[in-house]
C-alpha cells in the first residue's frame, strides 16, 4: 500500500457507517495476531473491502496503544 493507510479512513467511516476508532477496538480484540489474518477476517466477517481492511489493519498493528 502506498501513502498513509490514515487517509482511508474518511471513506470507510462513510462506507460501513462505524468510527475507526471502533474498527481498531474491533482489530485489538480479536483473537487473531497476523496482517493478513485480520485483513481477511474483516473481510469475511465484516464485509469490508481488501483496501480498507488493509488500511486499517496496517495502521493498528503499527500503532499499538
Amino acid at each position: 500500500m502506498k501513502g498513509d493507510p490514515t487517509s482511508y479512513f474518511p471513506s470507510i467511516e462513510k462506507k460501513y457507517g462505524r468510527p475507526i476508532q471502533e474498527w481498531q477496538d474491533l482489530i485489538r480484540s480479536a483473537e487473531l495476531t497476523k496482517h493478513m489474518e485480520l485483513v481477511n477476517w474483516l473481510k469475511s466477517e465484516h464485509g469490508l473491502g481488501h483496501g480498507h481492511a488493509f488500511a486499517l489493519v496496517a495502521h493498528t498493528l503499527a500503532n499499538p496503544i
